[in-house]
């Protein structure tokens, strides 16, 4: 993977978690065990410290980033979908964070909080705990139910499989001609979109 150290600071990932060849760790960045970094990732602690707590997870086209002297921080089983933009933020145990939403400057994420896809926390808001919240700028919609708060614990728990998986299976090859006879699919899966349990309308908004 692209890793370099600054300053003679080098990132650090604990052997337990999986950071994709194609993820790129900068400078001062703390990865944890049983993280997984996804592909195209991009960790870049130049100015202030990057850290993934154990069993956090970063997706694919991610970037963490802030301002000098600030910390962009994940705390246990933190979970950050694909695209998304982190700068400078506190993400607390738990919390999610929805595919391409950006968290600004000094926004706190509570503890098992969402932020809904393609939403915009503004710089110092603070999410409160096991709520939602959506939109540009995002705002309170309601409270999580047991339901969702289930659903995303199962869904991190996945993503901490994924990182032992890829690290004992994952082999850069190259593609087959055509698909080989009785192919097996990676299913197994239990996993639902959160839209099939939650509320549909306040998770487009």
């Amino acid at each position: 993977m692209p890793v370099y150290s600054l300053g003679g600071l080098v990132p650090v990932v604990e052997p337990t978690a999986f950071v994709h060849p194609q993820a790129v760790l900068i400078g001062d960045v703390i990865v944890g065990a049983h993280c997984y970094v996804g592909p195209c990732a991009s960790l870049r602690a130049d100015f202030g410290r990057v850290i993934l707590s154990a069993g956090s997870n970063v997706q694919d086209c991610c970037v963490l980033h802030s301002f000098p002297s600030k910390d962009t921080l994940l705390e246990q089983d933190a979970h950050i979908g694909h695209g998304a933009v982190l700068h400078g933020c506190t993400v607390r145990r738990g919390a999610l964070i929805g595919i391409g939403a950006i968290v600004m400057d000094e926004a706190v994420v509570e503890e098992e909080a969402f932020v809904g896809a393609a939403s915009f926390v503004r710089a110092g808001f603070v999410v409160p705990r096991r709520t939602l919240v959506t939109g540009v700028p995002a705002r309170v919609v309601r409270a999580l139910t047991p339901e969702e708060l289930a659903w995303k614990a199962s869904g991190t728990r996945e993503y901490q499989e994924l990182a032992a998986r890829c690290l004992a299976t994952l082999r850069e090859c190259q593609p087959l001609a055509a698909p080989e006879a009785g192919r097996p699919t990676l299913g197994g899966s239990s996993a639902v979109p959160l839209h099939s349990i939650g509320r549909p309308q306040d998770l487009r908004r």
